[in-house]
């Protein structure tokens, strides 16, 4: 009798605990906001989320749903996060969105979309007159790259860099692994490297702020179109309010003033598209087989971060 009195009372508990739990998980309310945590970008402001608050903001408003925007550290913290259920939507990169998808599984929410275009570009960018004219003329020069779980600043750079018949490894004097896109331009800016990995975007961006004279500095390679950094959902959350998140970011630009629309980096852009065939990212990352775990470790060894 006594043993299942205790049996019966650890029932009781165990149910008491996962409602309790049930109970305080995020489902969007005032209450209990959906935790949105972003990777880091080059957003031109001091606070990441700052350039998204509108579109968060508007969709509360005109749909109820809450949220809590956060950056995240690192683009392995987010994936970290999503795959530790701590969050409930995540801004990736294609390559992070990959990773968190092997890891423990994401569900597309949208990308964002500019003028009919959901993609953008990595590049390599050099300095002007420096004799390099192909990916093959790097061979024995320095390059700096953003962070490794990087799409634009890293992960396709490399693999431009083997399909042009350099081994980063071995053909590259020195690795500068900079962790972001713009302070890989810097580095190429400031003379450290005579190549510099970063998306087309970021680049621009280095140009308007005056961190890189164009007449100095061009492109030597550009990428095929990558899907724009895509938002993902915790594969846990309510299936409903999946559905009620994918309407609300599908619609959320004829709810606001258009003008504060806003993408990845804080570009402005026309939409978000939540129908986006997730395909495409796969196709794209399919890409990056040269680009395997050894290679990254090599090259961090070299740039002597790892």
């Amino acid at each position: 009798m006594k043993s299942k009195a205790l049996i019966a009372l650890a029932l009781v508990v165990s149910c008491l605990a996962g409602g309790v739990s049930a109970a305080n998980l995020p489902d969007g309310s005032k209450e209990r906001p959906l935790r949105v945590l972003m990777v880091p970008a080059d957003t031109g402001t001091n606070d990441i989320t700052r350039d998204y608050a509108p579109v968060f903001n508007g969709i509360t408003k005109n749909y109820g749903i809450y949220f809590d925007i956060k950056a995240g550290n690192s683009y392995a913290a987010v994936v970290e996060g999503m795959c530790n259920d701590q969050v409930d939507i995540a801004w990736f990169g294609a390559s992070t969105y990959g990773l968190a998808n092997e890891k423990c599984g994401v569900d597309l929410l949208a990308v964002d979309v500019t003028k009919g275009d959901s993609s953008y570009y990595s590049g390599i960018f050099t300095r002007k007159g420096n004799g390099i004219k192909s990916i093959a003329d790097l061979k024995g020069k320095s390059m700096a790259f953003g962070s490794p779980n990087s799409t634009s600043s890293f992960n396709f750079p490399v693999a431009m860099l083997i399909a042009g018949g350099i081994d980063p490894t071995t053909d590259l004097s020195k690795i500068i692994i900079a962790g972001s896109h713009s302070a890989s331009i810097a580095a190429l800016a400031e003379g450290k490297v005579a190549a510099a990995a970063a998306s087309y975007n970021s680049f621009e961006k280095a140009v308007k702020k005056g961190a890189i004279d164009p007449e100095k500095f061009a492109p030597l390679a550009k990428s095929q179109p990558i899907p724009n950094p895509p938002l993902a959902m915790n594969k846990g959350l309510d299936t409903n309010l999946k559905e009620k998140l994918r309407t609300a970011f599908n619609t959320i630009h004829t709810q606001i003033d258009p003008s504060k629309i806003r993408g990845y980096g804080g570009k402005k852009v026309d939409r978000y598209d939540a129908e986006f065939d997730e395909k495409k990212i796969f196709d794209a990352l399919s890409k990056l087989s040269a680009v395997t775990k050894q290679v990254k470790e090599s090259m961090l060894d070299k740039a002597g971060t790892r």
